[in-house]
């Protein structure tokens, strides 16, 4: 992406560096946030215009989502101080520095705290990658909701703004794995003032300096990236082109069903004025309160079709069914979903609007990506690059594993229903500079400590969409597709990776670099298109290891994981080991599975385990799927609907494991050489008419016993006054390597067949 680039036209936004400095830039840089007030006092400040609430450990480092926002405030000029894993049982840790001049900003760390505390399968972890001496329990579950109560306890009159990954992943109505239900947006329960989602320098920066001016968080709802609470439309003014907001019905867009025949979307509470259901109405009614509306005279709202000829996208918002309404309708959660990943191009999204009882939750358009330039103004930044000092001789295993990595890009094209990158940062790729990028290394080589010549990665979300976009700005721009690479790669993508190619080239000329390492995830249905890439990793960036990510080999689940079939990934495995054997190295793929994902079948999970075996793959750590908030995989895991497609009610549902059971099964596949799984399986596959795959032969899967149990394979014969022989395999020790035959005890060399005397 070109430092020139502004953004998508019509829509621009200054630079990040543009903005007059805040009158305390005066200060200068601190060598670590202040953290308590001994440390405001020894930089002289009298208190904080900014104060971050964290449920991370504070890293000073631009892997920390603090970090990188702390340091781009103070950029700005703002005094920045950090609570980091403050004890919430009360209010008083939340005072430690003071009450700040402008804002609390509220995140719940690096992870959801809900995915960061609990196992995929609800049980609680005993650690915490991004605690001291990962000790788990340092962070509350919800952190955000929590954090920004206790920060509203200490000082009511401090405005709120609440972002990260939690409340960015939280932002509209959403389906709760841990609670099994949907909740209401993390803006209502948290009662915070403003929620940022995505990447938020942008708009914090923006928001900062306005509230700096004196204007008030209320008053401020133009900002991208941002959700706030109304009771109206917005004002005129605010609209970019100065005209009317046009309210669109999410159903006249893509309707669930046959609408007219079904409760009206829009309904609040489940009264309906049935003279005018559907989309096919306009707003009669003022808002009231649901509280104290009668059961006679609950609020309805709804709304006339709108032609989108003519109307502008800058004027127009898009009314999702309300907060009640998805919550007791799947499928119309399912809808709201399609809706919302619908709008996320930040080129052409418009902005959206759903009812929370009274009251509406308003999102505006994505941010705009950050430039080449711009995001190296983010990254130059200066981070200490360590743990704040008070964690002196406590490993934080986070900063541990990243500690010597360096990260190349942001977002990620690939739409991968699963997965959260997508809504988060954006399917735009956001590329620092090549000068950027080894002035890190650089600084790594010379700052941190231990440091023995070993760039651990040079990554990202994916390894390889550096610098990859669409060839045509005004393409990309009005581009709705989900995804770049699915079903095929798009062919106006450029998946030229000349530019990363030459960046591991100059990375590795740098003095005192040994050897530089891709940890990653590389997206292998692009690294095929370009085998100069692949070697040139093979050749001189796999310590012995690649990750890859297949997730499946079967059509139903890749289907909805919007992931390439198995025969891409066996190219990219014929190059890998063609490279690979041509630079004299011996190395190994190690792919990446996922169970129980939703599309997925007992049967799907069988065929998975049949591919593993028969190509001597033994998984030891697998992951069932976890349903994230926001992804369109936790949709068709709540609904049992395809959002992928127009939803529609009589469209049959798609399998979903759900049961514990059947998510034991699912993961006991993917580890079909544990004899501990060998029950479960076993009763599977007679319950699938599968029983031929229980046996000692090569076609197998488990065995019919467990290890130790005599295995009788016929009719018992008279062996005179010996006992029966019994036999087994190297089925029932996994750690042993399979002898050639499969019926030849182990351990027994074979005996040259018998024949005449003085033959052989």
């Amino acid at each position: 992406m070109s430092s020139s680039r502004t953004g998508f036209v019509p829509n621009t936004a200054p630079h990040l560096c543009s903005y007059p400095r805040y009158w305390a830039e005066c200060f200068g840089p601190a060598p670590y946030l202040p953290t308590s007030r001994e440390e405001m006092d020894r930089l002289g400040w009298d208190s904080c215009d900014v104060i971050i609430v964290t449920g991370d450990a504070y890293v000073d480092h631009p892997s920390f989502g603090m970090a990188v926002i702390g340091r781009t405030l103070e950029a700005q000029g703002f005094r920045v101080g950090i609570i980091d894993q403050p004890d919430w049982q009360s209010a008083e840790p939340f005072k430690a520095l003071g009450q700040p001049n402008l804002y609390f900003g509220i995140t719940a760390g690096n992870m959801d705290s809900m995915i960061n505390r609990y196992t995929a399968e609800r049980r609680r972890r005993s650690d915490d990658a991004y605690s001291p001496d990962n000790q788990g329990d340092r962070r509350p579950d919800r952190a955000t909701l929590v954090y920004s109560h206790r920060c509203r306890e200490a000082y009511s009159d401090v405005p709120i703004v609440i972002g990260g990954i939690e409340a960015s992943l939280r932002r509209i109505a959403h389906y709760d794995y841990w609670s099994d239900k949907v909740r209401r947006s993390v803006l209502i329960d948290a009662k915070a003032d403003m929620l940022l989602y995505g990447n938020a320098e942008r708009a914090l920066v923006e928001l900062t300096h306005r509230l700096s001016r004196g204007e008030p968080i209320a008053r401020i709802q133009d900002i991208r990236g941002t959700v706030y609470l109304t009771n109206a439309l917005p004002p005129t003014e605010l609209n970019s082109v100065g005209e009317p907001w046009a309210e669109i019905g999410s159903t006249s867009l893509d309707t669930p069903g046959t609408v007219d025949l079904l409760p009206n979307p829009y309904e609040v509470d489940g009264s309906i004025d049935t003279a005018k259901t559907g989309p096919a109405a306009v707003a009669t009614q003022p808002a009231t309160d649901e509280s104290s509306a009668s059961p006679n005279q609950s609020r309805v709202v709804q709304f006339q079709p709108r032609t989108l000829a003519g109307v502008a996208r800058e004027r127009s918002v898009i009314r999702l069914p309300s907060y009640d309404a998805v919550r007791k309708d799947p499928a119309l959660y399912a809808h709201s979903s399609r809706i919302l990943h619908a709008e996320t191009n930040p080129g052409n999204a418009r902005a959206l609007v759903q009812a929370h009882g009274s009251r509406d939750i308003w999102l505006n358009p994505p941010p705009l990506p950050l430039t080449t330039d711009e995001m190296d103004s983010v990254f130059d930044l200066p981070y200490a690059r360590l743990p704040h000092p008070k964690y002196e001789g406590r490993k934080i295993p986070a900063w541990e594993m990243i500690r010597y990595s360096v990260n190349i890009m942001r977002g990620c094209f690939g739409g991968c229903t699963f997965c959260s990158i997508t809504e988060h940062e954006g399917r735009i790729i956001q590329s620092r500079s090549e000068t950027s990028i080894l002035n890190e290394i650089e600084q790594i080589r010379d700052k941190t400590p231990g440091f023995t010549g070993v760039i651990s990665d040079l990554g990202g979300p994916t390894a390889n969409m550096y610098r990859l976009a669409c060839k045509d700005p005004k393409i990309e721009a009005a581009c709705r597709r989900p995804a770049c690479v699915y079903p095929d790669i798009c062919s106006n993508l450029n998946t030229d990776h000349a530019p990363l190619v030459e960046l591991y080239r100059k990375a590795r000329e740098i003095p005192g670099i040994k050897k530089i390492l891709i940890a990653s995830g590389v997206r292998y249905d692009l690294a095929v298109e370009s085998p100069e890439y692949v070697e040139e990793l093979v050749t001189h960036h796999v310590g012995g290891y690649l990750k890859i990510a297949p997730e499946h080999t079967e059509e139903g689940p890749l289907s909805l994981m919007m992931k390439p079939g198995i025969g891409t990934y066996n190219r990219f495995k014929t190059l890998f080991d063609r490279f690979s054997k041509k630079a004299g190295k011996e190395q190994y793929l190690i792919p990446y599975f996922i169970a129980a994902h939703p599309g997925t079948t007992d049967l799907d999970m069988v065929n998975l385990a049949l591919w593993l075996k028969a190509n001597g793959y033994r998984a030891d750590q697998v992951q069932n799927f976890y349903p994230s908030p926001m992804a369109t995989a936790t949709a068709m895991y709540h609904s049992g609907k395809n959002p992928l497609s127009r939803i529609k009610r009589d469209d049959a549902e798609i399998p979903v494991a759900k049961g514990g059971r059947q998510r034991r099964l699912h993961k006991a596949l993917l580890r079909y050489h544990d004899p501990d799984n060998w029950p479960i399986i076993r009763q599977s596959l007679k319950d699938l008419g599968l029983a031929n795959l229980i046996g000692y032969s090569k076609q197998s899967l488990v065995p019919p016993n467990q290890p130790g149990t005599p295995r009788v394979t016929g009719p018992r014969k008279p062996a005179g006054n010996r006992a029966f022989q019994t036999r087994h395999t190297a089925a029932d020790r996994p750690s042993r390597p399979a002898p050639k035959r499969s019926d030849r005890p182990p351990g027994k060399k074979r005996k040259p067949p018998r024949t005449r005397k003085g033959t052989r």
